[in-house]
């Protein structure tokens, strides 16, 4: 029996000049595509001429589906996995398949590409050596809880936001990780209206406060501070100097 493969393919986030060359030919030659949602994924199959044919395999659908792909691959078919833009099983599905497919032995390849947050936090001018990707913070059960566990997080974090919640959530920021914490604000990351915001998040809430955000949206948080007074210092400093 000949052993198929998965490809994880990233599609552009916005400009579709970002497509790679070589994402393009496997999405022409494999056997089936898995697309998050077939009708956003048809924009970009169109406009490079790729006919094979798709397959939804969404966060809704994915643990009934999954089985019946492994099989596939197992029989010998290369088979696609893309999101509607991105890399898949950042903040999108995907994870759930790769799992299977590695506990079945199956080689996975995932190609590099396009993906929202790597852009957006270089572009913020915050410390990029050390980060925490956050992706969505939970809508309801668990927000508080999780929003108070970063407010001591000194690594850079990244979230994603929906443009309806935007403002909802620098507030929060702005509560439990104090206005003058410098953050970023990046939007439509790629596209013709592409733009980024810095700021305290005190001054991004009275930004975007004025200013309706549209897009899809990155949110780049600096990490807390560490307790470096003049006093701490001092005293470090000359501990082993103090007179008996």
């Amino acid at each position: 029996m000949t052993t198929g493969k998965l490809f994880v393919v990233p599609t552009p986030v916005g400009n579709l000049s970002d497509m790679a060359p070589r994402s393009i030919d496997i999405l022409k030659s494999c056997n089936l595509i898995l697309a998050e949602d077939t009708r956003t994924s048809s924009v970009v199959t169109r406009h490079f001429g790729i006919t094979t044919p798709m397959y939804s395999h969404h966060k809704f659908n994915e643990h009934s589906t999954t089985a019946q792909m492994i099989e596939r691959i197992k029989a010998g078919e290369i088979i696609a996995l893309i999101s509607d833009a991105g890399t898949p099983a950042i903040s999108d599905p995907g994870f759930y398949l790769v799992r299977e497919c590695r506990r079945e032995g199956i080689e996975v390849e995932t190609i590099p590409g396009p993906t929202a947050f790597v852009p957006a936090l270089v572009n913020s001018g915050l410390p990029c050596d050390r980060f925490s990707f956050e992706g969505f913070l939970p809508v309801k059960k668990g927000r508080s809880t999780r929003l108070k566990e970063l407010s001591s997080e000194e690594r850079t974090m990244i979230f994603y936001e929906s443009p309806l919640r935007l403002l909802k959530t620098l507030e929060e920021f702005k509560e439990y990780m104090g206005p003058d914490r410098d953050a970023s604000v990046s939007r439509e990351i790629s596209k013709l209206h592409n733009a980024t915001h810095n700021g305290t998040i005190s001054q991004l809430v009275e930004y975007f406060s004025a200013n309706q955000p549209r897009g899809e949206i990155v949110i780049v948080v600096a990490g807390k501070r560490a307790d470096r007074s003049v006093a701490k210092i001092h005293r470090n400093k000359y501990k082993d100097c103090d007179p008996e």
